[in-house]
């Protein structure tokens, strides 16, 4: 099993008995008000999730993996990790601050290193290579606010999600995997619920492997996306119908998408490494959205990092139902003329349901289809 990235497996959880003092003191401290998205990316950093972050990014590290795909210590990592404000906030470096939510009370400890404004469209740019709003990304990371705090965090107590029991940490996939023996682990990257072609990458995973992590974001999607519930429930399906239990391990991802093509490829990847994992897949246009990036620029990145990510990208191209061959197949496995071919979309799919239609068997399993319709009530 592969070290975690950067060599250690993050862990900031603060112990119960320091909680309590913590708690106890809380009005000595400032606090902070934040959202959900916030709170999700301070339990991924606090239990290694994001190792080797150990808090939110300073401008000095943001800038080094927008311009150089790394942070100053010399580790790859290409997305950024920030505490975004809509306004300039009271504090400055040395600070102690609270994180709150509204409902739930304080969650976090913040040790403000740095406050500083963005310039979102440099950033935009740099990490999305748009900056353009049509883009969900963009439009999100624009929403957030144009001003930054950099520092430490520590978990007090875990964020409340409807989806608590399908989250494993990496700790807790590590020793799953050690204790079933698999030493070749493939990570599978989702933010949709299963059709043809996923199978086919899934099984492709399990022909070269000991076990498969299926690992789907349940944090922020863009609005078109199917809800978190209905793809953990098609998975759930999927795994208990069709796969062999033993060598497939279901956990949902506490993230946000990010939409931001080959360079959320490679976190996705360094992300699966923390988890334990030895291999990744990467398909085509992997975390990308509309038009905005060649489809194969996700695949082509990992030849153009800075250093050795050491986790093994299994890189797969275009899949699609072909009707001669009849199966999945991929430009690399059939000859057939594209006439032939028909290539599975999940906006179509997506489509179709919300309509009440059930997509043709040869891009996704009718079963599943119809628990997807079940969720919009569309069948009894």
């Amino acid at each position: 099993m592969l070290k975690p990235h950067g060599g250690e497996l993050i862990n900031r959880i603060i112990p119960e008995r320091e909680k309590e003092s913590i708690l106890r003191d809380s009005s000595l401290y400032p606090s902070l008000k934040v959202d959900r998205e916030v709170l999700l990316d301070v339990e991924n950093i606090a239990t290694g999730v994001f190792s080797p972050l150990r808090g939110f990014m300073t401008k000095e590290e943001l800038f080094s993996i927008a311009y150089n795909m790394q942070l100053p210590d010399g580790n790859v990592w290409t997305i950024p990790i920030l505490l975004q404000l809509r306004e300039e906030p009271p504090f400055s470096k040395g600070d102690r601050v609270l994180l709150r939510n509204s409902k739930e009370g304080v969650k976090a400890v913040l040790d403000v290193k740095e406050v500083y404004r963005l310039d979102l469209r440099r950033i935009a740019k740099l990490i999305w290579g748009t900056d353009s709003e049509e883009h969900p990304g963009v439009s999100h990371f624009y929403a957030k606010g144009e001003w930054a705090i950099g520092g430490d965090v520590w978990l007090l107590d875990r964020v409340d999600t409807p989806f608590r029991e399908w989250i494993l940490d990496p700790e807790d996939t590590r020793r799953i995997f050690e204790y079933r023996g698999w030493k070749r682990v493939v990570g599978f990257q989702t933010r949709n619920a299963p059709h043809r072609a996923h199978e086919y990458l899934q099984r492709l995973g399990l022909e070269i492997s000991d076990g498969i992590l299926i690992h789907p974001v349940l944090g922020w999607k863009k609005a078109d996306d199917f809800d978190a519930k209905d793809i953990l429930r098609a998975y759930d399906l999927l795994i208990n119908n069709y796969y062999p239990r033993n060598r497939v391990l279901l956990s949902g991802l506490a993230t946000a998408m990010r939409y931001a093509g080959p360079r959320e490829a490679v976190f996705h990847a360094l992300i699966r490494k923390n988890f334990g994992c030895t291999h990744f897949i990467v398909g085509r246009d992997h975390a990308g959205v509309g038009d905005f990036y060649d489809p194969y620029a996700a695949h082509r990145i990992f030849d153009s990092l800075p250093a050795d990510i050491e986790i093994e990208i299994i890189r797969v191209t275009a899949v699609f139902y072909c009707s001669l061959c009849d199966t999945i197949a991929s430009d690399k496995s059939c000859g057939h003329p594209k006439e032939n071919r028909t290539y599975i979309s999940m906006t179509h799919i997506r489509k179709l349901i919300r309509k009440g239609q059930i997509p043709p068997s040869t891009i996704m399993r009718p079963d599943i289809a119809e628990a997807l319709l079940r969720s919009y009530d569309l069948v009894s």
